[in-house]
C-alpha cells in the first residue's frame, strides 16, 4: 500500500491511540489509504468544496479528502478515542480541518460550513440510513449540499438505487430518487475493512436536483409511499384505505390499477397519486 501523505500508516494510528473499532458505534475501519483516497475523488471536485465527514474514526478518509485537495473538511465524531489520532491529521493540514467530537444526530451543521458544500462519509452502519433520510427530507429544498458520497452495506446501497419490480425497491429509493440522481459508484468487500463485517459494503453517490424530478407535496408523498409499502404485498386498493375511502377513485383518475401493489409503482405515478390526494 502506497501512502497519500507522510503520516503513519492507518494500522500503526490505530495501536498507538487504542482506538479498537466498537461494534456498539457501528465501527468498520477502511484502512487501505489508496481506496480513501478514490473514494475522495468519486466525491467529485473538492477544491472549491466544504466537505463534511461523520464517523471519520482514525482518519483514513479524513485523509483521502485532504489529500485530494478538500478546501475545508469539518469530521464530526462521536468516539472520543479518535480525536487525537485526527488532531495530528489535522496538524499536517493546517486550517483545513475542524473536528468536532459530537454526535451527528444532535448537532446541526449547515451554519457550520461554506457553500459549495459536499458530504462524504463512511457512515456509521447503526445511523447510516437515518442521516441520509435527513439529508433528503430537508424543511426547503435545494438542500444545504450539492452532493452526497457514502458508504453503506450493500443491500442499503441497492435499495437507494432500486428499480420498480425489484425485491429492493421501497420507500428509500422514491425518497432518494425523487430529489437526487442516485448511483452506486463503488463495490468494497468485507476484508477491505478492520474488523471485517459479515456483508459487502458499497459507495452511493447522489446529487441533488435544483427541483423534485416530479411535483409533489413532500409530506403527503411520504405519507402515500409509507402507507402504501407498509403492506406492499396487498394491492393498492387495500393497502392505501387508510388514506380515505374513495381511495380506488384517486387510483383510477392517475392511471393506477387498483390491484397493483406498491413495488410495480414508478415515482411518477407517486407523485401523479400524490397530487390527487392532497387537498
Amino acid at each position: 500500500m502506497s501512502q497519500i501523505d507522510d503520516l503513519p500508516p492507518l494500522r500503526s494510528v490505530i495501536e498507538t491511540h487504542g482506538i479498537a473499532a466498537k461494534k456498539s458505534l457501528g465501527q468498520n475501519f477502511l484502512l487501505d489509504l489508496n481506496l480513501t483516497a478514490k473514494i475522495a475523488r468519486l466525491a467529485g471536485d473538492l477544491k472549491r468544496s466544504d466537505i463534511l465527514e461523520i464517523g471519520p474514526g482514525p482518519g483514513g478518509l479524513t485523509r483521502g479528502l485532504l489529500a485530494e485537495g478538500a478546501r475545508r473538511v469539518l469530521a464530526i465524531e462521536k468516539d472520543s478515542r479518535c480525536i487525537a489520532a485526527l488532531d495530528e491529521i489535522a496538524a499536517k493540514y493546517p486550517g483545513r480541518l475542524e473536528i468536532l467530537n459530537a454526535d451527528a444526530l444532535e448537532i446541526d451543521v449547515a451554519g457550520l460550513l461554506a457553500a459549495p458544500i459536499r458530504i462524504a462519509a463512511n457512515l456509521p452502519y447503526n445511523i447510516g440510513t437515518e442521516l441520509l433520510v435527513r439529508w433528503l427530507s430537508p424543511p426547503t429544498w435545494p438542500p444545504f449540499w450539492e452532493s452526497l458520497t457514502l458508504m453503506f452495506q450493500r443491500e442499503v446501497a441497492q435499495r437507494i438505487v432500486a428499480a420498480p419490480g425489484s425485491k429492493a425497491y421501497g420507500r428509500l429509493a422514491l425518497l432518494a430518487q425523487w430529489r437526487t440522481d442516485a448511483r452506486i459508484v463503488m463495490d468494497l468487500p468485507p476484508e477491505a475493512f478492520s474488523p471485517p463485517p459479515k456483508v459487502s459494503s458499497a459507495v452511493v453517490h447522489l446529487t441533488a436536483l435544483p427541483a423534485p424530478r416530479y411535483p409533489a407535496d413532500a409530506a403527503m408523498l411520504n405519507r402515500v409511499v409509507a402507507t402504501a409499502f407498509n403492506q406492499r404485498r396487498k394491492m393498492l386498493r387495500s393497502a392505501l384505505k387508510p388514506l380515505g375511502p374513495d381511495i380506488e377513485d384517486h387510483l383510477n383518475a392517475v392511471g393506477i390499477p387498483p390491484t397493483a401493489r406498491a413495488e410495480e409503482i414508478g415515482l411518477e405515478q407517486f407523485c401523479a397519486l400524490t397530487r390527487s390526494l392532497t387537498p
